[in-house]
C-alpha cells in the first residue's frame, strides 16, 4: 500500500486529537476528584455508584427514624418518671392522712394536694411529640384524657396497639407506651382516696390505700424497664448504621473516587507524549512552495 503525504498528515491529526482528548479526561479527573462525570464514560462505575448512593440514602433515613423514635421513648420515660414521683408524693401524703391524730381539716387540706397530683397524672397522660399523643396507642391524634375523663379502651381499641417505626431493611422497633390501662387505673384509684378524705373514712380504711399504690409504682416502673430495655436496642441499631455508613461511603469512595497521584503522573507522562508527538509531526510534515519562497 502506497503511504501518502495526505495519509500521514491525517493520522497524525488523529493521533493529536485522541491525546488532547485523554488528557482532557485526566484533567477531569484531577479537577473532580471522580474518575467519570458522565455515565457513558463507565456504565459499570456509574451503575455501581447509583447503587451505593441508594444505600446510603436508606442509612441516613434509618438515622432520621432513629431520631423520632429516641424523641418518643425520651419523652415516654420523662413523663412516667414524673408519674412516679407524683405516686411517691401521693403514698407520702396518704401514710400522713391514715395518721389516727389527722382531724378533718387536715384530711381535706391533704384531698386539696391529692386533687392537684390528680390533675398533673391527667395532663401527664396527654403528653404529646410533635403534634401527636404518645400514651393513645395508634389513636395519635386523640387525647387520652378528654378532660372530664380517661378514653374507654373497649370502644377506642386503637389505645392498646403499637406505634412502630422502622430503623432499618425489615426492622421494626415499637415507640409507644400504651398508656389507657396505667393511667386509668391509677387516675380511678385517686378518686376513690378522694372520696375516702372526703366522707370522714377511719384512717384504717384510708392506710387501706398504701398497697394499692404501691403496686401503681411497680406497674410505673415495668413501663419504664420496658422503655429503657427499647433504648438500649435503638442504641446498638444506632450503632449499627453508623457502621453501615461508614462502609457504603468507603465503597462509592473506592468506586468512584481517584488517586490523585496516579492521575497527576498519568497527565504528566501523557503531556511528555503530546509534546513528542507535536515533534515528531512537524517533521513528517512536507515543506510547501511558501517555505522555499521564504
Amino acid at each position: 500500500m502506497r503511504v501518502t503525504q495526505s495519509m500521514l498528515s491525517s493520522n497524525m491529526l488523529r493521533n493529536l486529537s485522541n491525546s488532547y482528548g485523554k488528557m482532557s479526561t485526566l484533567q477531569d479527573q484531577i479537577n473532580t476528584g471522580k474518575k467519570i462525570t458522565r455515565p457513558s464514560q463507565d456504565p459499570v462505575i456509574a451503575t455501581k455508584g447509583i447503587g451505593y448512593r441508594t444505600d446510603l440514602s436508606k442509612v441516613e433515613q434509618y438515622q432520621r427514624n432513629l431520631g423520632e423514635v429516641n424523641n418518643w421513648l425520651d419523652s415516654s420515660d420523662d413523663a412516667l418518671d414524673h408519674v412516679g414521683q407524683a405516686v411517691i408524693r401521693l403514698q407520702e401524703l396518704v401514710t400522713d392522712a391514715a395518721n389516727g391524730s389527722k382531724t378533718s381539716d387536715d384530711r381535706e387540706k391533704i384531698k386539696v394536694e391529692i386533687t392537684q397530683i390528680r390533675k398533673q397524672i391527667q395532663d401527664l397522660g396527654n403528653t404529646k411529640v410533635g403534634d401527636k399523643y404518645i400514651f393513645s396507642g395508634t389513636n395519635t391524634l386523640t387525647p387520652l384524657h378528654d378532660g372530664t375523663k380517661f378514653s374507654d379502651s373497649l370502644i377506642s381499641t386503637g389505645l392498646e396497639k403499637e406505634v412502630k417505626m422502622e430503623v432499618y431493611d425489615g426492622v421494626e422497633i415499637n415507640v409507644n407506651t400504651t398508656g389507657i390501662k396505667l393511667f386509668s387505673e391509677i387516675d380511678a384509684m385517686l378518686g376513690k382516696i378522694e372520696t375516702s378524705l372526703g366522707d370522714g373514712s377511719e384512717g384504717t380504711v384510708i392506710g387501706g390505700y398504701l398497697s394499692e399504690i404501691s403496686n401503681m409504682q411497680n406497674s410505673v416502673l415495668e413501663k419504664r424497664a420496658d422503655i429503657g430495655a427499647r433504648q438500649n436496642r435503638v442504641e446498638m441499631m444506632e450503632n449499627r448504621l453508623a457502621s453501615q455508613e461508614i462502609i457504603a461511603t468507603k465503597r462509592m469512595s473506592e468506586n468512584e473516587d481517584i488517586d490523585y497521584e496516579k492521575a497527576i503522573t498519568e497527565m504528566i507522562t501523557q503531556e511528555s507524549i503530546h509534546t513528542a508527538a507535536l515533534s515528531v509531526g512537524s517533521k513528517i510534515i512536507q515543506a510547501t512552495l511558501v517555505d522555499f519562497i521564504r
